[in-house]
C-alpha cells in the first residue's frame, strides 16, 4: 500500500519562486510569434508597442496578484482567489477551463513545439512524418516525443518537488542566460543592420497579407477606420505575445511549498514578470537589428528566431536556435506540470475534482493530478495546431485574469479588515486599466478569430453544468 500525506513541505525559496515564474513564461513563444505580430501591424514600431502593451498588462496583474497572494497563501492559487473574492462556481469555472485548455492545452502546445525543434537535431522527429493514420487523426511522430515529453516530466514531478525543483532551477537559469546571450550577440556579431531601414515603419500601422505570389504585402491603413481596426489589429496580434507571457501565476498554485510566501509570492511574480518582459522586448529590438521586416514576416514556418541564429551565426544559428527551445521548452513544462496539479488537488479538497486528486503520496505531491493532467495534455497534443490553441487560450487566460483582479475591488470592499501584508500596486487605477484593456483584447479577439475565441467562452460555458452535477454527487 502506498503512503500517503496529508500536507505539502515547504521547500522553496525566492530564487526556486522567481524560476518558476520566468521558467514558466518562457517557452517558445518568443521564438515564433513574432512573425505573426508583425503581419497583424506591419510595422516596426507597432511590434515592439505590442509587446510593450503585453508587458505592461502582465506586469500589472502581477503585481496586483501579489495582493491576493498575500491574503489566501495557500495551495491553489488564482481558483482560491476567485472563490474567495466571488463564490465557489466563479473558482470552479476557473479551475475546469485550467484543465480542459488553459494548462493542458498549454503543456500541449509547449511539448509539440519541443518536438518540432528536435525534428532539425533528429529529422525523423518531424511532424511530417506520419507514424499512423487514424482516419479522424493523424499521428506524427512530433506529437509521440511531445507526448513521451510529458510523460516523462510527470514521473519526475511525481517523485518529489525536490526533483522538479532541481530541473526548474538548471533549465530555466539555462535559457536565461541563453536569451541574454544570443541578443547580445545579435547587437554585436551580425554582419549587416536593418535596425535603421527597419525603423523608417515607424508606427505606420499596417495589415500584411499574401498577394497571387505569396508575398506579403500591406492592405489598408488601420488609422483610416477611425482607430478600430488598428485596435483589432493589436488584439489579434497580442494572442501570441500574451500565450508567450503566460504562466506568471503558476507560483501562485504551489504557495503550500513556498518558504514565507506572504512574501515570497509577491516578490517572485515582480520580480520573474519584469525579467521577462526586459528579455522579449529586447528579444524582438534584436530581431529587427539582424532581419529587414520581410524576413520577419516570411520566416518559414514563423521561426522567426531561427532566421535570426542564421543571420549572426551562419549555418549553425539553425542549430543553436533548435537547442536553445529544446531547453527553453522542456523547462517551461516541467514548471507548468509542476504547478498545475496543485490546482486540482485543492479542487478535489473541496470535492470538485476527482476524489484521488486530493491525496498526497509518500514524496508529499500530489501523483494522481499529476497523472490526470498529464492524459489530457496528452490527448490534446493529438488535436489542434499552434495557431488556434493561441487564440483560445489567450482569450479564456485573459477572461480569467480580468475577473480575478476584479476581485481585488469586491475583497476591498466585503472584508475591508482583512489581513493584506501587501497592497496592489498602483490600486485602483492600474487595476482597473488592466480590467478595461484585457476586455478591449478579449471583445476584439472575438471579432478577428471568432471560432477559436468562441470555442474558448464555449468551454468555460460548459462547466457550469459540470459545477452542479459535482455538487449534486458531493452531496
Amino acid at each position: 500500500m502506498t503512503e500517503q500525506t496529508n500536507s505539502f513541505k515547504p521547500s522553496l525559496g525566492l530564487f526556486d519562486a522567481t524560476m518558476v515564474v520566468a521558467g514558466s513564461m518562457i517557452g517558445s513563444g518568443i521564438f515564433i510569434v513574432s512573425a505573426d505580430i508583425t503581419r497583424n501591424v506591419g510595422s516596426a514600431g507597432w511590434l515592439i508597442a505590442v509587446w510593450l502593451i503585453t508587458g505592461f498588462m502582465t506586469l500589472t496583474a502581477a503585481l496586483s496578484y501579489g495582493e491576493l497572494s498575500a491574503m489566501f497563501p495557500k495551495a491553489g492559487g488564482q481558483y482560491v482567489y476567485l472563490k474567495e473574492a466571488f463564490n465557489p462556481l466563479a473558482g470552479f469555472l476557473y479551475g475546469w477551463s485550467f484543465f480542459a485548455v488553459i494548462q493542458t492545452a498549454t503543456i500541449a502546445a509547449v511539448g509539440v513545439a519541443f518536438s518540432k525543434f528536435a525534428a532539425y537535431l533528429i529529422p525523423a522527429l518531424s511532424e511530417k512524418n506520419i507514424i499512423a493514420d487514424l482516419g479522424f487523426v493523424t499521428i506524427s511522430a512530433a506529437q509521440i516525443v511531445s507526448i513521451i515529453l510529458i510523460i516523462f516530466l510527470t514521473y519526475i514531478n511525481t517523485k518529489g518537488i525536490q526533483g522538479g525543483k532541481l530541473i526548474q532551477r538548471v533549465f530555466t537559469s539555462a535559457k536565461l542566460l541563453a536569451l541574454f546571450g544570443l541578443i547580445i550577440f545579435g547587437f554585436f556579431l551580425v554582419k549587416q543592420s536593418f535596425w535603421a531601414q527597419n525603423w523608417e515603419t515607424g508606427l505606420k500601422a499596417m495589415q500584411l497579407e499574401k498577394d497571387a505570389t505569396g508575398s506579403f504585402i500591406a492592405n489598408g491603413n488601420w488609422f483610416a477606420i477611425g482607430g478600430t481596426a488598428l485596435i483589432g489589429a493589436i488584439s489579434a496580434a497580442m494572442a501570441g505575445s500574451i500565450f508567450s507571457s503566460d504562466a506568471w501565476n503558476n507560483v501562485t498554485f504551489i504557495a503550500g511549498e513556498i518558504k514565507n510566501p506572504k512574501r515570497n509570492i509577491g516578490l517572485s511574480l515582480m520580480l520573474g514578470t519584469l525579467m521577462v518582459t526586459v528579455i522579449y522586448v529586447c528579444a524582438n529590438l534584436m530581431y529587427l537589428n539582424v532581419l529587414p521586416l520581410n524576413s520577419i514576416v516570411n520566416a518559414e514556418n514563423d521561426r522567426v528566431a531561427v532566421v535570426a541564429a542564421n543571420g549572426i551565426f551562419g549555418d549553425a544559428g539553425t542549430y543553436v536556435i533548435a537547442i536553445l527551445i529544446m531547453v527553453s521548452t522542456f523547462g517551461c513544462n516541467n514548471g507548468l506540470i509542476l504547478a498545475g496539479a496543485r490546482v486540482y488537488n485543492t479542487m478535489a479538497k473541496d470535492g470538485l475534482f476527482f476524489k484521488k486528486a486530493a491525496d498526497l503520496n509518500k514524496n508529499a505531491v500530489p501523483e494522481f493530478a499529476l497523472w490526470a493532467q498529464c492524459i489530457m495534455a496528452s490527448l490534446l497534443c493529438l488535436s489542434g495546431t499552434y495557431g488556434k490553441l493561441l487564440d483560445m487560450i489567450s482569450f479564456v487566460v485573459v477572461l480569467f485574469y480580468a475577473l480575478t483582479i476584479a476581485g481585488i475591488f469586491k475583497l476591498r470592499k466585503d472584508r475591508p479588515d482583512a489581513e493584506r501584508p501587501y497592497k496592489a500596486f498602483g490600486y485602483p487605477v492600474l487595476p482597473v486599466i488592466y480590467i478595461i484593456l484585457a476586455l478591449v483584447f478579449c471583445v476584439f479577439l472575438i471579432k478577428m478569430s471568432p471560432l477559436y475565441a468562441g470555442i474558448g467562452l464555449g468551454i468555460v460555458l460548459a462547466g457550469i453544468p459540470i459545477y452542479f452535477i459535482a455538487i449534486a454527487n458531493k452531496k
